[in-house]
């Protein structure tokens, strides 16, 4: 369900904000909504990665056994 939701968020953002009929006019959603669509489905997929953007290392220094 979570990806028909992500899917339904990706296609609103992509498509108009308002629309009428008989050849009239068709507004589109402001940059700034898109942004943040984009940005919080971003979020989304780094929440669901292993790593969640943490990598941890130890540092050795040279001659040090």
């Amino acid at each position: 369900m979570a990806d028909s939701l992500d899917d339904t968020i990706l296609d609103n953002a992509q498509g108009p904000a308002k629309a009428a009929g008989d050849a009239g006019s068709v507004e589109q959603h402001k940059l700034t909504e898109q942004i943040e669509a984009d940005r919080y489905l971003a979020s989304k997929a780094a929440a669901k990665s292993k790593s969640r953007g943490l990598r941890f290392n130890k540092l050795v220094p040279p001659g040090a056994d």
